[in-house]
C-alpha cells in the first residue's frame, strides 16, 4: 500500500518565507501545513510599519489557504496581536535534542 507523507501523519513547513525564491504563488500549490515567516521581517516589526504590513499579509494569506504560521525572531506581544500561530527562537527556549 502506497501512503503519502501526509497520510501517515507528517506535517511540513515552508521555511524562510518572504525571502529568496518564495512567493505567494507557491502557497496554493505546495502541500505544506506551516509557513515560517523569515526572521528578517520580524526583527524590526516594532519599528517599521512596512514590515508589520508584510507580516499581516503573509498571515492573512496563509490562514485563508488553511496553513498555520510560525514566526522566527520572536516579538511575542506584537506577534500575538497579528495572530501568528507559533513562535520559534531563543526567547521561547533553546533548541533541544530529541530523546
Amino acid at each position: 500500500m502506497d501512503k503519502t507523507n501526509k497520510t501517515v501523519g507528517f506535517k511540513f513547513a515552508l521555511d524562510d518565507f518572504g525571502v529568496g525564491f518564495s512567493s505567494f504563488s507557491y502557497l496554493s500549490d505546495l502541500p505544506v501545513d506551516y509557513l515560517k515567516i523569515d526572521g528578517s521581517f520580524v526583527r524590526n516589526l516594532d519599528k517599521d510599519p512596512t514590515q508589520r504590513a508584510l507580516i499581516q499579509a503573509i498571515i492573512a494569506v496563509a490562514h485563508v489557504l488553511g496553513k498555520q504560521t510560525i514566526a522566527e525572531f520572536v516579538k511575542i506581544r506584537l506577534l500575538q496581536e497579528l495572530k501568528v500561530d507559533c513562535c520559534q527562537g531563543y526567547y521561547i527556549g533553546k533548541p533541544k535534542f530529541l530523546e
